[in-house]
């Protein structure tokens, strides 16, 4: 038996434990594993059920959803559920992965009588942490109908797209406006700060101007503060991201030469130490090449 309101979510990182946190606090019953017992603990806190294996968050739950940090732990994931497969059972891979290892996923789950849907996320860990993301949602198209009520749980909006594989395409799409833009406001902010200008202040003024972005307004305060943790998106699983959409367009012969320029500055940005660091920290590489000297908060 499934109870419409109960939902499980494998993987409790900074994306996957805030969206159980925010399914908790909107009524949800959630049933949570991560390999971390730190997570665990936190799921715990907020009002959710944490189990011991991947296989028991999907037991009786309308939807599982799954928020993993590599494809080798989808892999594994997904081996743990075929193993106890529970008939019917609607699962959202929530992750950016490259679209033929979701699809790897979705034929193996298929065999065991379980359907995967392929929903990327727009949005970073803060917004997260407040529902502000947006869902990219594509396969069966009754399953979405099924597990629909789940998104307003922890996301403002939901879309979707038709044909397993079009959320990821749509996100890689979004990621690659998402990484220009990140850069875009570190090259903005160096060039006001070098000048003389106040960096809180060049927040504040270009976020009310038209060269205000998203991003520029999540990730220009971090900039300003010259603080990059907590991290919302880890640079090191931002480097995940990014190979995946530069192999994404040049399978597709499309040129991309503002993102052909970020992943050498990504690589810059993991020598420096910025790995576990927020991926705003690109703009303490630009400080660098700038010899613009602050302290470091």
């Amino acid at each position: 038996m499934t109870d419409s309101n109960t939902v499980g979510v494998i993987g409790l990182g900074i994306m996957g434990g805030a969206i159980a946190a925010n399914l908790a606090k909107r009524g949800f019953a959630v049933r949570g594993y991560d390999v971390a017992q730190a997570a665990t603990e936190r799921l715990e806190a907020n009002g959710g059920t944490p189990v011991t294996k991947p296989d028991e968050a999907a037991q009786g739950v309308a939807a599982l959803l799954i928020s993993l940090p590599s494809v080798k732990a989808l892999e594994d994931t997904v081996k743990a559920l075929v193993k106890k497969p529970q008939a019917g059972l609607v699962v959202a891979e929530l992750s950016t992965f490259p679209i033929a290892d979701k699809e790897k996923a979705r034929k193996a789950l298929a065999k065991a009588g379980m359907t995967l849907l392929d929903c990327p996320l727009s949005g970073t860990g803060s917004q997260a942490a407040v529902g502000d993301l947006v869902v990219f949602a594509s396969g069966d198209g009754a399953a979405f109908d099924r597990i629909a009520h789940v998104f307003p749980g922890f996301a403002r909006a939901h879309s979707y797209l038709g044909a397993f594989g079009n959320g990821s395409k749509m996100k890689f799409v979004a990621n690659l406006l998402v990484a220009i833009h990140n850069v875009a406001s570190a090259e903005a902010m160096v060039l006001g700060m070098k000048a003389g200008l106040d960096p809180d202040d060049i927040v504040r003024v270009i976020s009310s101007g038209a060269g205000n972005s998203r991003v520029f307004e999540l990730r220009a305060p971090l900039m300003a503060k010259n603080r990059y943790k907590p991290a919302t998106m880890k640079n090191d699983v931002w480097t995940k991201d990014l190979k995946i959409i530069g192999e994404f367009a040049k399978s597709l012969k499309v040129d991309t030469p503002l993102f052909g320029k970020i992943a050498a500055l990504n690589k810059e940005v993991i020598k420096l130490g910025f790995g576990d660091s927020d991926t705003a920290a690109v703009c303490a590489i630009l400080e660098k090449r700038a010899k613009l000297k602050r302290k470091r908060a």
